[in-house]
């Protein structure tokens, strides 16, 4: 009888992995690189990683629904005469009109507005539905310039000026020709069915001195009314916060890599920037350095899913924090209802992020006028609402099990990381030891 070695079980590659030789081969056959939309997908340090210290002997914890947990967040009282006053700290994020249909727009200002909170225009202007149905709305001034008008800047409560986006920090933007509509090209001065780029600088200033005086002159349009916000996409928080500071911003808005996008290129979101976590502990820093600590408000966003999240934000000395993902999956994007017409699309819901394509069949993410008809402005604002709501209610749980009678008393000794990596990124102890990697040289 022979003896025969049995056979080694085949083993794929950690570097080569089935989506990585999928990217080779799609690039081999078409010499373009992959367009997509939304933020980063692979496994980086998060709020996940944290954990919070609940109240026992040392601490007395707050009686359940009995005992008030306020909510409520001043954002832009440095300099503007009419500061923006919100129920919750979680506001809507930008995101543009050409990117999202007019309804999806709508369904925003609708479920913000329900909420007691903000919404945001995006690149390509402000639409009257989103105007009509905003109690609050941020004006965002980004570099392209486009849909921007002086009538529109002073119909706004804040305006945004955009100087990165997390998910593309020192990249512009892309609108693909099949997403430009009769309506689309007229407000953004474009050609219909051309493909658009969005510059990754504003035309008009260099610098932070420019900055500066940039927003002396927003200041003087609105006849000093307005709050005046920096976005910066994450990738040197400390130095981006502390010069937009120096420049005169009331608010800082610092958006990390899970932030998303309309589209770029995947190389683009996958591999420039720096995760969310990593972010606000040096916006913070920058801040208290500057003495300007809740004088100039930290908003951050990119990732924020739950509750405990925004909870841990604010823990780690954030203002109010910002949701555009997420507030998409609750109007209906990505929905398991639309699965039949995802697999024709080539993909399965919860992974489609062809945004850019304008197919999308739960009619958020597209300007086809039958795709649009899905979207019923008034049931997905109220699924927004009720979204946030929930957000809120499970950060004051958190903050009451903590004993803080606000979101804003929760503060880094409340939390603990589960890595390393976690523990540096906060500035927090490793769970079970008191040691923060990094601190007095260790």
């Amino acid at each position: 009888m022979t003896y025969r070695n049995p056979p080694t079980t085949p083993r794929k590659s950690a570097t080569f992995d089935d989506y990585t030789l999928s990217e080779i081969r799609r690039a081999a056959a078409t010499g373009i690189y992959d367009i997509r939309g939304a933020g980063a997908k692979r496994k980086l340090p998060h709020f996940d990683d944290l954990l919070f210290l609940g109240a026992s002997i040392s601490r007395y914890p707050l009686e359940g629904y009995r005992e008030r947990c306020d909510t409520s967040v001043v954002l832009g009282s440095r300099h503007a005469k009419k500061p923006i006053e919100l129920k919750i700290p979680i506001t809507v994020a930008g995101m543009s009109f050409g990117s999202l249909s007019g309804p999806a727009k709508e369904a925003l200002g609708r479920g913000a507005t329900l909420s007691g909170t903000s919404t945001t225009t995006g690149d390509g202007g402000m639409t009257e539905e989103e105007r009509g149905h905003s109690k609050t709305l941020v004006y965002q001034y980004l570099p392209s310039r486009y849909g921007m008008n002086l009538r529109d800047l002073r119909r706004a409560d804040a305006i945004e000026v955009v100087v990165g986006q997390g998910a593309k920090p020192g990249g512009g933007g892309m609108l693909l020709g099949q997403k430009i509509s009769d309506r689309v090209a007229e407000m953004r001065t474009l050609p219909k069915g051309i493909d658009q780029r969005s510059a990754s600088r504003h035309p008009d200033w260099t610098g932070p001195d420019d900055l500066e005086i940039k927003i002396l002159e927003l200041r003087e349009i609105t006849d000093w009314e307005k709050p005046i916000y920096v976005k910066v996409g994450g990738a040197r928080p400390y130095y981006d916060t502390a010069l937009a500071v120096k420049a005169g911003a009331d608010v800082v808005v610092v958006d990390g890599m899970q932030g998303g996008t309309a589209a770029t290129q995947e190389v683009f979101i996958e591999n420039v920037g720096q995760p969310t976590l990593a972010c606000i502990r040096p916006a913070v820093q920058a801040l208290q350095d500057l003495g300007m600590h809740r004088k100039v408000q930290l908003i951050v966003s990119g990732g924020i899913r739950n509750g405990a999240d925004v909870a841990k934000a604010l823990a780690l000395g954030v203002d109010a924090v910002s949701i555009g993902t997420a507030a998409l999956v609750a109007l209906g994007d990505n929905d398991p209802r639309w699965e039949a017409e995802y697999n024709e699309l080539g993909t399965t819901a919860g992974a489609y992020d062809d945004w850019h394509e304008g197919r999308d069949p739960a009619g958020i993410t597209t300007q086809d006028p039958e795709l649009m008809k899905r979207v019923d402005p008034v049931a997905a604002g109220r699924r927004l609402a009720n979204y946030l709501k929930v957000m809120t209610l499970e950060a004051q749980t958190i903050a009451r099990a903590c004993g803080k009678n606000s979101l804003h008393n929760l503060e880094p000794e409340d939390l603990v990381a589960l890595t390393i990596e976690a523990a540096a990124m906060a500035g927090v102890p490793l769970a079970g030891t008191n040691w923060i990697p990094g601190k007095n040289n260790f």
